[in-house]
C-alpha cells in the first residue's frame, strides 16, 4: 500500500475537496485523484462521495479513516526521528513582512520549536520583493509575504486576513454590525496603509463618495493607527489580527462596511521549489485559525 495514497485520502477528508487537499500537498488536482482511485482499487471500494465541489466519505470511507489516519502518523513519526537523527538542520531562516512578525509569528514559532527541539530560527523582517528576492538568492529558507506567484517558488496560501472598519467600543457607530459609506462621510478616519493593491479598494471606496471623510492622520504602521483609534484620534480600516485582543477584550469593535465587504490581506508562505518540504508541511497544518 502506498503511503502517498494514504496521504492522499486523509488531506481530501481533512480539507473537504479535492482542489484543497492538492494545494496543500503541492499536488495538481488530478495526480490527487489519481491518488484516491488507486487506493480505491486496493481496497475494492470507493471511498469518497461528490457533493457538488465537496466530498464526503462513504460508509467504507468512514471506517477505513481511522487506519489510514494512524498509519500516516506512524510513517511520519518515524520518518521525523529518522531524518533528525541524520540531518536535522540547525538553522531556519524566515523572512516575514512586519505585519506577520507582529501578529503571526509569536504563535508560530513555540510550536515549530516543540517540532524541531534543536533548531536555531534567525527571523527577518522586510517587504515582500525583498523577501521574495532572498529566498530565490538562497539568503533566506522560507518567507511569509504578501501573495506572490514565481517559477522557481513554492507559494501557499497561508492565512486571509479581513480588512474591516474598527471604532472604540463608545464610538456612536460601535452600535451597528452593518453601515454603507455615506454613513461615514463627517468621521474622523485614521488610515493605515500597508502598500498592498486590497487597499485600493478601500480608496475606491472613500474616492467614490459625494463628501468623503475627513483622513486626519496616514500611518504605515498598524500598531500606531491602532493605538490612535484606542486614544480616539479617529476610525480606521485593519486587519483582524493585529485586533485580536482589543476586540476580545470589548475596546474596540468591528464594524462591516458594505462597500468594503470582502476586503482581505492574503499571507502566502514561500520557498524554493524542493526545498523545506517538512518544515513547510508543517507550518501549512498548523495555520493560525
Amino acid at each position: 500500500m502506498n503511503i502517498e495514497n494514504i496521504e492522499a485520502f486523509v488531506y481530501v477528508f481533512h480539507y473537504g475537496s479535492f482542489n484543497k487537499a492538492a494545494e496543500v500537498l503541492f499536488l495538481s488536482q488530478p495526480s490527487v485523484t489519481a491518488r484516491i482511485q488507486s487506493l480505491e482499487r486496493e481496497l475494492d471500494c470507493k471511498l469518497f462521495d461528490r457533493m457538488g465541489k465537496q466530498v464526503q466519505l462513504t460508509e467504507k470511507g468512514r471506517q477505513f479513516f481511522p487506519y489510514a489516519q494512524q498509519l500516516l502518523q506512524i510513517f511520519r513519526k518515524g520518518k521525523q526521528h529518522i531524518q533528525r537523527e541524520r540531518t536535522i538542520q540547525s538553522e531556519l531562516r524566515i523572512g516575514c513582512t512586519a505585519s506577520a512578525a507582529n501578529y503571526m509569528i509569536p504563535e508560530l514559532l513555540p510550536k515549530l520549536k516543540n517540532e524541531y527541539p534543536g533548531l536555531q530560527i534567525k527571523l527577518t523582517t522586510a517587504i515582500t520583493d525583498d523577501i521574495v528576492n532572498k529566498v530565490l538568492n538562497r539568503e533566506l529558507d522560507i518567507g511569509f509575504v504578501r501573495h506572490v506567484s514565481h517559477p522557481n517558488l513554492q507559494s501557499v496560501k497561508y492565512y486571509v486576513d479581513p480588512i474591516r472598519l474598527y471604532t472604540h467600543s463608545d464610538h456612536p457607530l460601535a452600535g451597528s454590525a452593518t453601515i454603507s459609506a455615506d454613513q461615514l462621510a463627517e468621521e474622523s478616519f485614521v488610515f493605515f496603509e500597508c502598500g498592498s493593491l486590497d487597499w485600493m479598494r478601500i480608496h475606491w471606496v472613500f474616492q467614490n463618495l459625494n463628501m468623503p471623510p475627513a483622513i486626519e492622520i496616514h500611518t504605515d504602521n498598524a500598531e500606531t493607527a491602532k493605538k490612535l483609534v484606542l486614544n480616539r484620534a479617529g476610525i480606521c480600516f485593519l486587519p483582524g489580527l493585529c485586533v485580536r485582543k482589543e476586540v476580545s477584550d470589548g475596546i474596540l469593535t468591528p464594524i462591516d462596511v458594505t462597500e468594503a465587504a470582502g476586503v482581505a490581506l492574503q499571507t502566502n508562505i514561500i520557498s524554493l521549489n524542493g526545498q523545506q518540504s517538512d518544515i513547510v508541511q508543517f507550518l501549512l497544518s498548523n495555520r493560525l485559525v
